[in-house]
């Protein structure tokens, strides 16, 4: 039965709207691939274009696997359906996908998202994402795959005592975000690879060095403040980031530097801090005390003293005296006006491990599988992919009403993929308007009736 909606929506209103729509955004997206070269020498029974719809499709409609796509796709309601929905004309078989994508350097994606950002950007959606007048880039990273016995030459590798390899890879990735709102939106991914050393933070800090300048040229003018942990409050990491033009909110561990710590206890001796408490509601809405402490222009480290920074601590007791601190320095000039606004802006740098890194590895994305590791690229071509698909699916929950009243119909994120997933398997579909209308609400039934081969 057709589900009953509130009664001030009315189903036939429920439309597309011209942009921020799947089709629209598919639309883009495949504007944005025909743009990029194909390097296969020879000719082949698939289009590029084709391959690359394919590999997007496979975490649009989140197949748990790659095999699994591959058993799907030979079904022609799914052929029908992956032709009306993503334009792919004809599937291809995981042999060439794998082989294709392998070869496809996951830096030639980079554009879609970029196309992707600019139209959010025409139609003001980007702007509401604008926090103390620049946009909140939060950076970290996480493992993409692990194994002991498969590996790639970009893999990077962990030695045990006991003789074993683990193989595994790592993606530094930078995401816009907002305090006041769920939704986030990934916009660059840097693989952490082999070369990079074999100590963690020389691998992100050294991707760091590539993705930073790589941001920077993907949007030129868009005004950014970088959100890092401690590992990143070093000079050459700050000087880079102001070469480039971006703003700072670093986290900051007591024990990073001797020397800002000391002029920072200096400075509470001599009563030259700003400092101090008000009542307020924690993320919970649960009555707290704020309490501030915020210092301007203090040496970073004894070696930079030249490097100044700005300095603010934040502590949180709630109403049984348990108590928060957190520390960041910043290049931001601090006051009492603004330290409520900053200390909200570098608490947001979590929501890169909630709502976006949980999000793919919990709620249907599969971030942590293996859909295909190859010699060269394709394990970082796939989690790109997989990443153009997250935006877009982010995109879509906060803009097309069609969307939201889908999802809506679920508790959960995973729930509504495996229904949207096997509707796809399932029926014959003209359109996304008619699948997401399905899932709104509801659709005819009819008899099951076996497909028997022709034998005359």
């Amino acid at each position: 039965m057709p589900i009953k909606l509130p009664s001030m929506v009315d189903y036939k209103s429920l439309h597309f709207r011209k942009t921020l729509s799947i089709p629209n955004l598919l639309k883009i997206v495949r504007t944005s691939f025909d743009k990029i070269a194909d390097t296969r020498k020879k000719k082949s029974d698939y289009e590029f274009i084709d391959i690359l719809m394919s590999g997007l499709a496979i975490f649009g409609l989140k197949c748990p696997s790659l095999l699994d796509f591959h058993e799907k796709q030979k079904e022609k309601r799914v052929k029908h359906n992956l032709k009306q929905l993503y334009g792919i004309n004809e599937t291809p078989c995981n042999t060439q996908l794998g082989n294709v994508l392998d070869k496809t350097n996951p830096k030639e994606l980079r554009p879609v998202t970029v196309d992707v950002i600019q139209e959010l950007q025409r139609q003001g959606i980007l702007e509401s994402y604008r926090y103390l007048n620049y946009m909140l880039i939060s950076l970290d990273a996480t493992g993409s795959f692990s194994s002991n016995t498969i590996s790639c030459p970009q893999c990077c590798e962990k030695h045990h005592r006991n003789g074993k390899v683990t193989y595994y890879h790592q993606m530094l990735i930078a995401t816009i975000v907002h305090p006041n709102k769920p939704t986030v939106l990934p916009l660059l991914a840097e693989p952490i690879t082999k070369e990079d050393g074999a100590i963690k933070n020389d691998c992100e800090l050294s991707a760091a060095k590539r993705l930073i300048p790589d941001l920077r040229k993907m949007f030129p003018r868009l005004k950014m403040t970088i959100l890092v942990d401690s590992l990143y409050a070093n000079d050459p990491f700050i000087k880079m980031l102001k070469y480039h033009g971006f703003k700072f909110i670093i986290r900051y561990k007591q024990g990073n530097t001797k020397i800002l710590m000391n002029e920072v206890h200096k400075k509470m001796q001599e009563n030259k801090t700003e400092e101090f408490e008000e009542q307020g509601k924690d993320s919970k809405n649960n009555d707290v005390v704020h309490g501030y402490r915020s210092i301007n222009g203090i040496s970073l480290n004894a070696e930079h003293k030249d490097t100044k920074v700005n300095y603010l601590d934040y502590w949180e007791i709630d109403s049984d005296g348990k108590e928060k601190n957190f520390t960041w320095i910043t290049d931001m000039t601090l006051s009492r006006d603004n330290v409520f606004r900053v200390m909200r802006a570098g608490r947001s740098r979590w929501k890169i491990e909630n709502e976006t890194f949980n999000t793919l590895k919990n709620l249907g994305y599969h971030f942590e599988h293996n859909y295909g590791h190859g010699k060269q690229y394709l394990a970082t071509v796939f989690t790109t992919l997989m990443l153009l698909a997250f935006l877009l699916d982010q995109v879509q929950e906060l803009c097309c009403c069609v969307f939201q009243a889908a999802r809506d119909r679920f508790r959960s994120r995973t729930a509504f993929w495996e229904k949207l997933r096997s509707s796809v398997t399932e029926h014959f579909i003209e359109n996304w308007q008619i699948l997401y209308n399905a899932i709104i609400y509801g659709h005819k039934g009819g008899a099951l009736e076996p497909d028997y081969p022709d034998t005359s």
